[in-house]
């Protein structure tokens, strides 16, 4: 009887000790953040270090250090590897007790890690990303894709374009998963739209010479030369596009994905004319002004920011605010974006809009068109506004979403 009461007893201490311990745990106000993305190579410019910037502005701008909040900011180059990524990715959680993985431009690599995020139930804030199988059939409760995909990216230069007239198409696609979901989701468009793809060539990642891709896409006589990449292999073809004389040749060069620091490496006596879609754009009205003006102050490379520097920073800020309103961090990455998902995203930069159950933030898009030369009248004045996308149109309905998440 003695030895049944003791054990009896110190299983009720081990419970009250149980309960004790949950209210502490909730207040824990300390958090760790990995920016994992391309610091040295083609992304670099995209976001690298100013993404790095955009994100210690968030934490700054969410008030929270100033409420006794310890927040830390770590980065990691993932060299466009997949298992660079992930073992980053691994060491930042297992070892630095990280709790969220933020921007991955890459989408092999935010692929990849965004497995290891579920696993260890830790947090994926997608910027730089742009497949839109993060959000569809990879789709997962521990990720968040904030800033854009190629359906937005092929729903917004893809059917513009077709529907201008250029309905025929033939692509120079980044081999690996990013280049291939682009084309994936752009030829659909084209064909839905009443134009048809002519044909394709894939390039390697970090391509230098495009002379022989562009040769095939002059033969192919499609109207539209449509590049499925990004950063400094879109710059690349669009530089050497121009001595190959692709568009006084008669064709139309789309760059489905491009950046105001591609314009501005290109100069807009190159770039002018290019037709694009992004979600952000620094002068688009004063407030996406007033930021960037203050980000351009900190940045390492004194550039405006990019469309993933600006999602960075929205995404960041918006988990942080979750954060706050759990009362503390419960480490328990499913739920903190639970809660991203339940409560009201809204920030300078992409303004207000729900987080869908399948990760996507849902947000207008811009088909912008780059600027002539005598068009420009400051510095990084580079864009016109040609069309506004609703963000409904932007995103892929839920009702063709592949997402698991909507299948429970």
């Amino acid at each position: 009887m003695t030895i049944t009461l003791a054990r009896h007893t110190a299983a009720l201490i081990a419970v009250a000790g149980l309960g004790f311990a949950t209210p502490a745990l909730a207040q824990d106000k300390s958090a760790k953040i990995g920016v994992l993305n391309d610091m040295s190579s083609l992304y670099a410019d995209i976001g690298g270090p100013n993404s790095v910037a955009a994100i210690k502005m968030a934490v700054e701008d969410s008030g929270l250090p100033a409420k006794g909040w310890k927040i830390e900011v770590l980065s990691g180059d993932h060299q466009n590897k997949p298992d660079v990524g992930v073992n980053i990715t691994r060491q930042w959680i297992d070892n630095e007790k990280v709790d969220v993985i933020a921007d991955t431009p890459n989408s092999g690599v935010a692929l990849a890690v965004s497995n290891v995020v579920r696993e260890k139930n830790a947090v994926l804030l997608n910027s730089g990303a742009a497949s839109a199988d993060l959000t569809g059939k990879a789709c997962s409760p521990n990720t968040i894709s904030y800033t854009y995909d190629t359906y937005m990216l092929a729903n917004g230069t893809g059917k513009a374009l077709t529907k201008a007239g250029g309905d025929s198409w033939f692509f120079l696609t980044a081999d690996y998963a990013f280049g291939h979901a682009l084309e994936r989701d752009t030829s659909a468009v084209v064909a839905s739209s009443g134009g048809k793809v002519l044909g394709g060539v894939k390039h390697p990642l970090n391509t230098s010479d495009f002379s022989s891709f562009l040769l095939q896409a002059q033969a192919s006589k499609a109207k539209v030369v449509g590049l499925a990449n990004a950063g400094g292999d879109t710059t690349n073809a669009i530089k050497q596009a121009s001595e190959f004389g692709i568009v006084t040749g008669g064709q139309k060069l789309a760059a489905l994905l491009l950046f105001v620091t591609d314009v501005h490496a290109l100069g807009l006596k190159v770039a002018q004319g290019l037709t694009f879609t992004e979600s952000f754009y620094w002068d688009l009205n004063d407030q996406t002004r007033a930021w960037s003006n203050r980000f351009v102050k900190l940045s390492p490379k004194g550039t405006m920011p990019s469309m993933t520097v600006a999602g960075n920073y929205a995404a960041v800020l918006h988990y942080l605010k979750a954060l706050d309103a759990l009362g503390g961090n419960p480490h328990d990455g499913a739920k903190v974006v639970a809660k991203m998902k339940e409560i009201p995203t809204d920030d300078p930069l992409f303004g207000k809009g729900p987080l869908r159950i399948d990760g996507r933030r849902i947000i207008p898009a811009y088909l912008f068109e780059v600027k002539k030369p005598e068009e420009s009248k400051y510095p990084w004045d580079y864009y016109k506004l040609v069309a506004t996308i609703s963000p409904e149109d932007a995103a892929k309905p839920l009702e063709a979403s592949e997402c698991p998440l909507l299948k429970k």
